[in-house]
């Protein structure tokens, strides 16, 4: 019957190319949904390259079956074949009376949760929690390894994130004859394993096969060309010169201990000690089992195969290749990695188990519920609401009593938030302090958000600022501008109260020069003192009489000179204290 096998394919391959478009069609909005989707669709395409070889073998009938088939058929009697094929069919049903019949028409099917389909997705089995669906990276394993490697300072996780595709020194302070052990080569082989696993897992659309290829090929280049970093010939350097520059570039790199120094003298002092003797005596032994012997140092070659060594050392260059490889097409994956990380160190146990409950539960929630989304799209349509009332936290219409009591009819406008209409007064004055106004007022240049409550004009907004600004220049100013002044006594005061004060001492002599003369060529004696207030500066001024025969007498002449000042048109004076 393999006419009827070739049917059977025919029907599967549109079955699948058409469970393939269903798919691509959609566009879910959770990681999970969208791994899920790519690996369904990967089996897909797996499946239509099986059963697309299954047919072209049958369309080359290398047996010879399908051809005895159409034979049999055209030539003989077609109510025999068809009875005799019927018979077949019926004794195969009699003989598995309970055998499912294959319905490919349900078999790729989108299915919904409450169809059948199972609640666990495909991919919920191939990433652990710290992975979250392929966001990040998952090396903590790895990095317990890396620490028990002989000769490794403890680093942090973090630091591990960084360097865990470097071998080469000075980043890497794994030497090269420890590279050899079976333990470090565990170690490279589970994390070239684990990134290519990653990778697999996070793109399964992708041709995967050809990028590891171009790998294999990229390192067989670059190891016939010795130009694998860390992993060249060895040989033994002839005289006490120093070979070129490796580590960081700026000193003196010693291959034999694999060491730097800053500059050659202290390179020469430490060619003669027992520890770098020790390290080139069995550097040179490692070149000799390489296939490197002093006939190749001197210039003469001898044809030597590949020992066990080389070949050890191969295979574990081969794996680090692949990790700086599969590393640098993972590049976001891993800065990615480091930020989280750096998060999570800052949260408790209990937070970071919440955390990763509501990232599971996240996509649950996203997913459609098949008749209930039907069902309430429905009910939401036949909600009655002519007054535009707003929704309470069921969907439904709030009261009006309740939208009249809470004054939500009442229209606020604000042109700082971009003449928008705040619905009553409690959202207007809770809106000052939310996003939308505040970033209003950052546009206008203004950084002193707190001032400007109940302001919702750009124009008064800008006015005040420009005052306020001004107010703070001017007390800037002014208490910059203080100028410190001393008087004949030694008092230290401020310039401006020194000049007043002198100002108040020769006041008596611009107001009244007549009786200011008077005095002045007295003697020094017992004296009097008299406040008197000028109208001409509006300062109280201080006079002092002599002790003369009769105070009284001399305090009446002063104010008569005083009164001197009206024939001339100035003010009078208006006071006099003893």
């Amino acid at each position: 019957m393999l006419f009827e096998d070739q049917r059977f394919l025919h029907e599967d391959l549109e079955r699948l190319e058409q469970g393939i478009s269903d798919r691509v069609a959609e566009d879910p909005r959770h990681i999970r949904d969208r791994l899920n989707r790519d690996h369904q669709i990967s089996g897909f395409l797996s499946r239509i390259q099986d059963q697309s070889k299954r047919l072209l073998d049958i369309y080359k009938d290398t047996e010879g079956l399908r051809s005895k088939e159409i034979q049999s058929i055209s030539t003989g009697d077609p109510f025999d074949e068809f009875y005799k094929q019927l018979n077949e069919t019926k004794d195969f049903h009699r003989r598995y009376p309970n055998e499912p019949v294959e319905n490919l028409e349900r078999a790729y099917k989108r299915k919904a949760p409450g169809e059948g389909e199972s609640a666990t997705a495909e991919v919920d089995n191939l990433f652990t929690g710290e992975e979250a669906f392929g966001k990040f990276l998952d090396l903590t394993t790895l990095h317990e390894d890396y620490l028990n490697l002989p000769g490794i300072k403890r680093v942090s996780y973090l630091q591990y994130l960084n360097m865990f595709d470097i071998f080469t020194p000075p980043q890497c302070p794994i030497k090269r004859p420890d590279k050899s052990t079976d333990q470090y080569f565990s170690y490279v082989g589970g994390l070239a394993s684990y990134l290519e696993s990653f990778v697999r897992r996070t793109r399964p659309l992708e041709d995967l096969e050809k990028l590891f290829t171009s790998f294999d090929e990229a390192f067989e280049k670059a190891w016939q060309a010795n130009e694998v970093p860390g992993w060249g010939i060895e040989a033994q350097a002839v005289g006490p010169a120093a070979p070129m520059t490796e580590g960081t570039g700026e000193g003196i790199w010693c291959p034999d201990c694999e060491k730097e120094f800053k500059n050659d003298n202290v390179y020469k002092s430490h060619l003669g000690g027992k520890k770098h003797v020790k390290a080139a005596e069995a550097r040179k032994a490692r070149g000799a089992t390489n296939g490197v012997t002093n006939g190749e140092i001197n210039g003469t070659t001898e044809n030597r195969g590949p020992s066990m060594q080389r070949l050890k050392e191969r295979a574990i260059a081969e794996r680090e290749f692949r990790v700086k490889k599969l590393a640098s097409t993972m590049e976001n994956v891993r800065s990615d990695t480091r930020v989280n990380v750096e998060r999570k160190q800052g949260m408790t146990e209990r937070e970071r188990q919440l955390e990763l409950e509501a990232f599971f539960a996240e996509s649950a929630e996203a997913a459609p519920r098949g008749g209930e989304s039907e069902s309430d799209s429905d009910e939401d349509e036949k909600i009655y609401n002519p007054l535009k009332l707003p929704l309470a936290w069921d969907g439904k219409p709030i009261p009006y009593w309740l939208y009249k009591l809470h004054g939500l009819g009442v229209e606020f406008p604000c042109e700082i938030c971009g003449n928008f209409v705040y619905m009553g007064r409690r959202a207007f004055d809770k809106h000052f302090n939310e996003s939308r106004h505040i970033y209003g007022l950052k546009c206008l240049g203004i950084t002193n958000t707190t001032l400007f409550r109940e302001i919702t004009g750009i124009s008064d907004a800008e006015k005040l600022w420009k005052k306020i600004q001004e107010d703070k220049r001017k007390e800037k100013a002014g208490g910059e501008n203080i100028v410190q002044m001393e008087d004949a006594s030694g008092n230290v005061m401020p310039e401006k109260v020194y000049y007043e004060s002198k100002a108040c001492y020769d006041a008596p002599r611009r107001c009244h020069p007549q009786q200011a003369s008077a005095y002045s060529s007295a003697d020094v004696g017992l004296r009097k003192s008299f406040t008197l207030q000028c109208l001409i500066c509006l300062r109280r001024h201080t006079w002092t009489l002599l002790r003369g025969p009769d105070i009284a007498s001399g305090a009446q002449n002063l104010v008569q000179a005083s009164k001197g000042c009206q024939r001339e048109r100035q003010p009078d004076v208006i006071t006099l204290q003893s």
